[in-house]
C-alpha cells in the first residue's frame, strides 16, 4: 500500500459520493423536501473540496472534513424522512471505513484516525436521527412506495462501499503478510531462502527418515575476491552463484546458510544429486561472473551426504560440513561424498 494508490481510491470514492449527491440532490427537490435540497449545496461543495485537498496530499484533514459532513448528512435525511428510506444505514458503513482509514494512516505513518471514538460518536448520532422520527415522526411524509425505493437504493450502496472497503483492507493486509514472510524467509541479496527458513525445513523432516541428501557449497576464495575486486563485485558473484544454484538444483531446498555457503536440501535420489550438484559446479567454473568488465573466477567446493537413521539435523549438518572442508584442504572445486 502506498500513498499513490490510497489517493486513487480517495479519488474514486469521493467521486461517487459526489454523484450520489447531486442524484439525492434531485429527488430531494422532486420530493419536496426543501431543506435537504438547500443542505446539499454545502455538501456538494464540500466533496469539491475534497479533490482539492486529494491533491495536496492533504488526507488526514480530507478523511475529518468527509465523515463529519457525511454522518451530519445522514441524520439530517434521517431526521427528514424517517428512517423507511435507509439513509441511516450509511452508518453501518462508515464504522468499518473509519477502521480501514485509521489502518491506512499507520501504514502511511500519517496521523492516526481516533477510530473508536468516532465509531462511538456515529452510534450516538444514530441513535438520535433514528430515535427523533421513532418518537415523534418524520418531518416530511412522503409515499411509502418511494421509501421502498430508497431503501433498497441506500441498502446496495452500503453494502457496496463495505464490499469495495473490506476488500481493500484485507487485500492490503495479505499484501503485508506476504512481505513479513519474505523478509522472514527470504534472503534479500541472493533471493534465496535464508538460514531460518532452511532450519524449519529441516526440523520438518521426519526423525526417522533417510530419503535424499544435504549438500553444503561454499564459494572458493570468496575472501580474495572481496579484497581484489570489492565488496559490490563479491556481492555480484553471490548473484550469480545463486540464481544458478536455484536454475539447476531442481526440486531443491536451495537456502544461503551464512557469507558464501549455501545449503541445498532434497528428497530426490543421492547418486542424481551428485550428478547434478556436480553439473551445477561445473557450470560456475566455465562462466566467470562480468563485474564492470572484469571476469571473476569462481568455483564452488560441495560436501555431500544422505542422513542415517537417527541422525541428529546438527549430526547430518555437521557431516556435509566436513565433506565440505575435505574438500577444500583436496585442490577445491569438486564435490565431495
Amino acid at each position: 500500500m502506498d500513498l499513490k494508490n490510497i489517493k486513487r481510491v480517495a479519488w474514486i470514492v469521493n467521486a461517487i459520493i459526489l454523484l450520489l449527491v447531486f442524484g439525492l440532490m434531485w429527488f430531494f427537490h422532486i420530493c419536496e423536501v426543501t431543506f435537504m435540497v438547500w443542505f446539499s449545496i454545502p455538501t456538494a461543495l464540500i466533496y469539491i473540496v475534497g479533490f482539492v485537498l486529494i491533491k495536496k496530499n492533504m488526507l488526514d484533514f480530507y478523511v475529518r472534513m468527509v465523515y463529519m459532513w457525511l454522518t451530519f448528512y445522514m441524520a439530517c435525511s434521517t431526521v427528514c424522512l424517517g428512517y423507511d428510506y435507509g439513509f441511516h444505514l450509511y452508518c453501518f458503513s462508515m464504522i468499518p471505513i473509519i477502521f480501514a482509514t485509521d489502518y491506512m494512516a499507520y501504514r502511511l505513518k500519517h496521523k492516526r484516525v481516533k477510530a473508536k471514538a468516532i465509531s462511538f460518536a456515529i452510534e450516538a448520532v444514530y441513535l438520535i436521527c433514528t430515535g427523533y422520527p421513532a418518537l415523534f415522526g418524520p418531518i416530511y411524509q412522503r409515499d411509502q412506495q418511494i421509501s421502498a425505493f430508497f431503501w433498497i437504493f441506500n441498502a446496495i450502496t452500503v453494502f457496496g462501499f463495505l464490499i469495495y472497503y473490506i476488500s481493500y483492507l484485507m487485500h492490503s493486509v495479505i499484501q503485508t503478510e506476504e512481505k513479513l514472510v519474505e523478509a522472514a524467509h527470504i534472503d534479500q541479496l541472493t533471493r534465496l531462502y535464508n538460514r531460518h527458513y532452511m532450519l524449519t525445513c529441516l526440523e520438518e523432516l521426519p526423525p526417522d527418515s533417510t530419503e535424499g541428501f544435504l549438500a553444503i557449497a561454499d564459494i572458493d576464495n570468496f575472501k580474495k575476491i572481496n579484497d581484489t575486486y570489492g565488496h559490490n563485485a563479491g556481492d555480484a558473484v553471490l548473484k550469480t552463484v545463486a540464481q544458478i544454484m536455484q536454475s539447476e538444483c531442481e526440486g531443491c531446498t536451495v537456502a544461503r546458510w551464512g557469507g558464501e555457503e549455501f545449503l541445498v536440501l532434497s528428497k530426490g535420489d543421492f547418486v542424481d544429486g551428485k550428478e547434478m550438484l556436480d553439473s551445477m559446479r561445473t557450470r560456475i567454473a566455465e562462466k566467470p561472473v562480468v563485474f564492470d568488465d572484469v571476469s571473476i573466477p569462481v568455483t564452488l567446493t560441495i560436501g555431500l551426504t544422505v542422513k542415517h537413521p537417527g541422525q541428529s539435523i546438527d549430526t547430518w549438518i555437521h557431516e556435509a560440513d566436513s565433506k565440505l572442508y575435505i574438500g577444500k584442504n583436496s585442490g577445491k572445486n569438486c564435490v565431495v561424498i
